[in-house]
């Protein structure tokens, strides 16, 4: 008897864009890739229902993986810097999201959703996304580490990752000197995680003009949504959780 595969419905959100697609189990293409501004000053209720605008040609799927720009554990968002970070202090949005499809729910930070799909899964891995602000994941032999805000620490007097590298920065700066204070920045990081093999993703990842070391490689984001499919390929842990209807 042939068993069904069942479709997933992947949701980047993003402080510029919200993207989505339609996978496979085994990570085949369901529906194409699509996206949508996201609102100015978005909440939780501006964002689900643009993510709602986003799918409503989609077809149906079984289950939803969702990568958020902030602090989220077991489905909860704790921050969302480059949202209406108020809004969205301790909202269930996994549960909101499972109850507007009727369908279970994974919620992760986004960089760690992209994280899955971009490991080897050998040694300390990390990912950096470069975007509206500064992402960033860790995984350990392909396991999640817990999810760290590290866009937050300090660089400068008063100024974090997020404002130092994140896209006002680079609309200030222009490319030349954005471009110099990244070599900083992986300076720092290469220093301070000591990973094995770092990836760098988003928008802004494009950019860059220098040569990488050898254990750096700059990735697609549309490559980085696949994550959807191993996030559900899982167990359960502290930072994961299935969250029904």
């Amino acid at each position: 008897m042939k068993i069904k595969k069942e479709n997933i419905l992947v949701i980047d959100i993003g402080g510029t864009n919200i993207k989505a697609t339609v996978l496979s189990e085994d990570g085949e293409s369901v529906h194409e890739y699509k996206k949508i501004e996201t609102p100015e000053k978005a909440d939780p209720k501006k964002v689900l229902k643009a993510i709602e605008t986003l799918t409503k040609d989609f077809p149906e799927v079984d289950k939803i993986a969702v990568g958020f720009p902030g602090f989220v554990k077991k489905g909860v968002v704790f921050t969302a810097p480059n949202l209406n970070n108020k809004a969205f202090e301790n909202f269930d949005l996994s549960k909101a999201i499972a109850t507007q499809f009727k369908r279970p729910v994974r919620l992760v930070n986004d960089a760690d959703l992209q994280g899955f799909a971009l490991i080897k899964g050998k040694g300390l891995e990390m990912v950096i996304t470069l975007g509206t602000g500064f992402g960033t994941a860790l995984f350990m032999d392909g396991a999640l580490l817990p999810h760290l805000e590290l866009a937050h620490l300090p660089v400068r007097k008063d100024i974090d990752y997020d404002e130092f590298i994140g896209d006002d920065a680079l609309i200030k700066d222009g490319e030349v000197k954005w471009n110099e204070k990244l070599k900083e920045v992986l300076k720092t990081f290469k220093t301070v995680i000591n990973y094995d093999h770092l990836y760098l993703s988003g928008g802004n990842s494009k950019k860059i003009n220098f040569k990488l070391d050898a254990n750096i490689k700059v990735v697609n984001n549309r490559d980085g949504i696949k994550g959807g499919v191993f996030l559900w390929a899982i167990e359960e842990s502290y930072s994961v959780k299935t969250v029904k209807p």
